[in-house]
């Protein structure tokens, strides 16, 4: 579709006529009629509660940043929630937060993961989130006992955006998201006398990307930023392997494992093995003979050609004929709706475990994610409620939980405008190895949902065996959940034992064999 959408708009550009320059003066005009910057609004409150069985009193400050643009005025506005501990003991780590998309506000870890409060869902995925009155509760397995926490919604979501001679789209860039965000941190601890305390970064999804280039700004940059740890929840580093799409070979390996782990899941294979070996069994048949196989394409013998098919209609549940007319490639958008088809329902994409009964039943993919309009009504309604009424948050604009504006207006680019590129997968793998490699005391713990179906859990350990990453400061976890795994209730109360272990020094890497 954006290719198509690129060609037309080449040939637009041939039929337009000639188009003359502005006047230096329409420029300045322009210049002149720049929108006028308010004051920023912030808002303070103190509350308590009982995180990992302590009882401590913590302020909220909740409100605006302003990030300067290259004349110096204020170009950008940052919204966040800050928690921070009153008369907390020692040198206390600040994390911060964000998640991902691009486009999306921090609601997810901030309501689902480490916030005070939680949204209540379905653990076991087996019904959605239905309306109103939705319940929020108080979260006691919050870290908030160990580190302040600082959840940051990039320019476009929640209240953040462009003010003044700013754009957003000059921020819907790594450049300039990563500039915004890295001069917030730089504010946030010269404001709160911070420069010496442990800092971290906590990201989800596209939110793993932005903490490793993230990481490798505040590392190779003017400004020197050290940083502890960083906590990458469904990394997605490497795009190669998180993008199921036709012609890219390595996303068929990298996929296979995920696409197991929820055909077992919902009965349709591996019956009566174990899943550690089930799933061990799908790594080792698509490293070692599915992607061999996808390499010699139609060069396959006919005996080479069954083997193959048999053993992906043993992983996938999926029919030997379908397979077949798969030309032995099984997207992941059609394994959605292909592997419950008979009972009539898709899985989920953010997570295998969900089920969504569709009406197009006769369709190549699903219509929508059910893991995500399972969920995202109760988040969107308890995000809004708690800012007013639990934080005083008073604004004149709507919560931006999620935007698709910027998703859709992201540039990828990793070169500057004007300068020749040729579009590629994006990958922050090095930067993530130079960051690390530049501050020896720098760890790194992912996270993964054995049930994710958007950045599998093959391809992190893949992403992370390369790249010269220091593999002596990785520790890497697995869940009984999908790509937000914090939405089952057991993975909940793992990964926050996991966070503490992490923040501890004492993590034990689960790297499989």
């Amino acid at each position: 579709m954006k290719i198509e959408a690129w060609i037309m708009a080449a040939a637009m550009a041939l039929m337009a006529p000639a188009y003359a320059a502005p006047e230096p003066a329409a420029e300045a005009k322009k210049e002149a009629e720049a929108k006028p910057v308010p004051d920023p609004v912030f808002f303070k409150q103190t509350h308590t509660g009982t995180f990992g069985g302590q009882k401590i009193t913590y302020r909220v400050e909740s409100g605006e940043t302003y990030i300067a643009g290259e004349d110096g005025e204020p170009a950008a506005s940052l919204f966040t929630v800050s928690y921070i501990r009153e008369n907390a003991p020692g040198p206390r780590p600040v994390s911060f937060v964000f998640n991902g998309g691009p486009g999306s506000a921090s609601v997810w870890l901030h309501l689902g993961l480490l916030g005070p409060k939680r949204v209540k869902v379905a653990s076991d995925a087996d019904e959605d989130d239905g309306a109103a009155p939705y319940t929020l509760l108080d979260n006691p397995l919050s870290i908030l006992d160990i580190t302040d926490l600082v959840f940051i919604d990039p320019v476009g979501t929640g209240y953040s955006r462009a003010i003044g001679k700013g754009e957003n789209k000059d921020y819907w860039n790594e450049e300039g998201d990563g500039a915004s965000i890295a001069e917030f941190i730089r504010i946030w601890i010269t404001e709160h006398d911070r420069w010496n305390a442990p800092k971290y970064l906590i990201g989800e999804s596209f939110g793993t990307t932005r903490a490793a280039y993230l990481a490798h700004r505040m590392t190779t940059g003017e400004v020197d930023i050290a940083l502890n740890g960083l906590v990458l929840i469904s990394q997605a580093l490497d795009y190669e392997g998180s993008t199921s799409a036709h012609d890219n070979v390595y996303s068929y390996i990298t996929y296979l494992p995920s696409m197991a782990a929820a055909a077992q899941y919902h009965g349709k294979a591996g019956a009566g093995v174990p899943q550690a070996e089930f799933l061990a069994d799908a790594r080792a048949f698509a490293r070692d003979e599915y992607g061999p196989a996808l390499w010699k394409g139609e060069r396959l013998t006919q005996a080479e050609r069954a083997h193959i098919r048999d053993r992906l209609v043993y992983f996938t549940g999926l029919s030997p004929d379908y397979v077949e007319r798969s030309n032995l490639r099984i997207l992941m958008p059609r394994f959605q709706k292909e592997l419950l088809r008979k009972e009539g329902v898709a899985i989920g994409r953010l997570d295998g475990r969900y089920a969504g009964d569709e009406a197009d039943d006769v369709a190549e993919t699903p219509d929508a994610d059910a893991s995500s309009y399972f969920v995202e009504s109760a988040y969107t309604a308890l995000m809004n409620q708690y800012l007013r009424n639990d934080l005083g948050v008073r604004m004149d604009r709507p919560y931006m939980v999620s935007s698709e504006e910027a998703g859709n207006a992201w540039n990828f680019r990793d070169v500057p405008e004007g300068q020749y590129w040729e579009p590629s997968y994006l990958n922050v793998g090095r930067k993530l190895s130079t960051a690390m490699r530049r501050n020896g005391d720098l760890k790194v713990w992912v996270a993964n949902g054995l049930f994710d179906m958007i950045t599998p859990f093959f391809d992190a350990e893949v992403t992370f065996a390369r790249y010269g990453i220091p593999q002596d400061r990785v520790a890497m976890t697995y869940y009984q959940a999908g790509h937000m795994m914090y939405l089952n209730e057991p993975s909940l109360a793992q990964i926050t034992s996991d966070l503490r272990a992490f923040y501890a020094g004492q993590l034990k890497d689960q790297q499989p064999d």
